[in-house]
């Protein structure tokens, strides 16, 4: 038989010469084709734009209050009356009794500070001798507010209220008493003691003794 020439068979490996990188190199990494650049492709260093966020709401500030809408540390026009106690006596022993009160009020444990005096008639001897000192001596002492303090007629429109005033109608020259014991009930935080004739008293402030 005659010999037939054998087909060369073609193999799947031997589409074309492989080339083998040489020792020691790496393949080149094939470069993508520049193309253009689409809005959503992100430039390096800038984060990805995202959906727009939405504004924050506004922040409603309220109006900073003016000061007539503060409070002011006034004594308030609706408080209480202040407890009333009268003591009867004469317009000469009105000073005495007065100062008997005052001792009764320390002894039972009121602060010196809580307590201010006042006359009708003369000056308590204290504010006659502080008072020898100048005026801006004597209201200082007033002001400090850690001692009892004694003063007339006149000083009812300075004195500062204080829980307790002990009013002495020690005289009655020019209607004093009518002047001074509704100031003094004005003043007097908590109690107002009045010592002097009762007719007087109760004419003035209605006290019904």
């Amino acid at each position: 038989m005659p010999l037939i020439p054998e087909e060369p068979q073609i193999h799947e490996s031997a589409q074309g010469p492989r080339v083998t990188p040489a020792a020691g190199r790496t393949a080149p990494t094939p470069r993508p084709v520049p193309g253009p650049r689409s809005a959503a492709t992100p430039r390096p260093g800038r984060p990805v734009p995202g959906p727009a966020r939405p504004a924050p709401p506004a922040q409603r500030t309220q109006p900073a209050p003016t000061p007539a809408a503060r409070p002011v540390p006034a004594k308030p026009e609706n408080r209480s009356a202040p407890q009333l106690q009268v003591i009867p006596a004469p317009a000469g022993g009105a000073l005495d009794a007065a100062e008997g009160a005052v001792d009764l009020l320390l002894e039972s444990g009121r602060a010196p500070g809580d307590i201010l005096v006042l006359t009708t008639g003369d000056q308590h001897p204290w504010a006659a001798h502080e008072l020898s000192f100048g005026e801006a001596a004597y209201w200082a002492q007033h002001d400090a507010g850690d001692d009892v303090f004694f003063g007339d007629a006149s000083a009812i429109t300075r004195a500062k209220d204080r829980p307790v005033v002990v009013v002495a109608v020690n005289g009655d020259a020019d209607g004093a008493a009518a002047r001074t014991l509704p100031a003094a009930r004005e003043r007097a935080e908590a109690l107002l003691i009045v010592c002097g004739d009762p007719g007087t008293i109760n004419s003035v402030l209605g006290a019904g003794v």
